[in-house]
């Protein structure tokens, strides 16, 4: 039963729930008795539970911390290592394409971990929130209060680690003396509230689909690596498909990956630039659109609002699906 929601008995007596019922008027007694009602549960609309998401938003500040506290427990560096993971990564990028295996795109570690950035947080917080309920079964069954909570805080903790990543990029940057688009510096604030309610529509989405199928987990953990590769993370964009694409008429379609506008803000705002010469070859290629800031800040936006539109579904069918949840646990 929800907060606010209260047993309201009508008439006399209280009436009990036969097995299998749906909690509604039965008698209690013989033919003299007076019949009453029990409520069950009632049907919330979006918007309430959205505002009940917000009213609770002190809980899922407490589940982010808790989920951060328990995932560095009895650790020496504790929190440290949220610093040292992402700079060992770095540093191990750096001397592979550096040294290693060279393709020319000078202080190319840049451009590779200004895209990770953004997916990072986008795969862990969903990847996590999908088995969320599941993982939480004990206080889903037993503590009333909106469980989509459950994956919006995994989305919270995989901010707070995308925070302490963006620590180590600016280092990284500061050392490479490689600087950002300083008036492009909004875009990655817009970016990122756009990657944030899109995962946070995906978080709630699945959370709800994995308790009723299993191996929904797994099969995101899946989906997941092959979206991977579907962004311009490792590889350029603009430089290695937009030609073949653009000769069969699949651009616009490989732009319509919500993902790949955000990523491309992030390329473009720390990496700061659009052609490079390549260390190898010296030949000069173009690695990013040429957008202007208004083009960026549109895309952006219209992923926005297609997040925010997801969320409002993701919050409808988790309602809907959430009523049998304590059995299905």
């Amino acid at each position: 039963m929800r907060p606010g929601v209260p047993t309201t008995p009508v008439g006399a007596h209280r009436a009990q729930r036969q097995p299998g019922g749906s909690g509604g008027s039965v008698p209690t007694g013989g033919p003299d008795r007076v019949k009453s009602t029990r409520v069950i549960s009632a049907s919330m609309t979006v918007w309430q539970r959205i505002a009940a998401i917000w009213r609770s938003r002190e809980l899922l500040v407490y589940l982010v911390r808790t989920e951060i506290k328990v995932k560095y427990k009895n650790s020496v560096l504790g929190l440290l290592w949220s610093l040292v993971s992402p700079a060992m990564t770095l540093a191990v990028f750096f001397v592979v394409f550096q040294f290693i295996a060279k393709n020319g795109i000078p202080n190319f570690v840049i451009f590779l971990f200004s895209g990770l950035l953004l997916w990072n947080l986008f795969q862990t917080g969903v990847q996590t929130a999908t088995g969320v309920v599941v993982n939480n079964a004990g206080i889903v069954k037993k503590v009333a209060f909106p469980r989509e909570i459950l994956a919006l805080a995994a989305i919270g903790s995989a901010s707070v680690f995308f925070f302490f990543q963006m620590i180590v990029m600016v280092i990284f940057m500061v050392v490479l003396d490689s600087p950002p688009v300083w008036n492009y510096l909004p875009l990655l604030i817009v970016a990122l509230l756009a990657m944030l309610v899109l995962a946070s529509a995906l978080a709630v989405f699945l959370s709800a689909v994995n308790v009723y199928l299993r191996d929904a987990q797994h099969l995101v953990e899946v989906l997941l690596t092959a979206l991977f590769w579907m962004c311009p993370i490792v590889y350029s964009f603009q430089l290695q498909l937009s030609a073949k694409l653009a000769h069969h008429g699949l651009s616009a379609l490989y732009l319509m990956n919500p993902i790949t506008p955000l990523i491309m803000t992030f390329q473009k705002v720390i990496y700061a630039k659009e052609f490079v010469r390549s260390t190898v070859t010296h030949s000069t290629s173009q690695i990013l659109p040429a957008w202007s800031a208004l083009t960026y800040l549109e895309a952006d936006l219209a992923v926005l609002v297609f997040g925010a539109v997801l969320f409002v579904v993701a919050i409808k069918i988790f309602g809907r699906l959430e009523g049998n949840f304590a059995e299905e646990l």
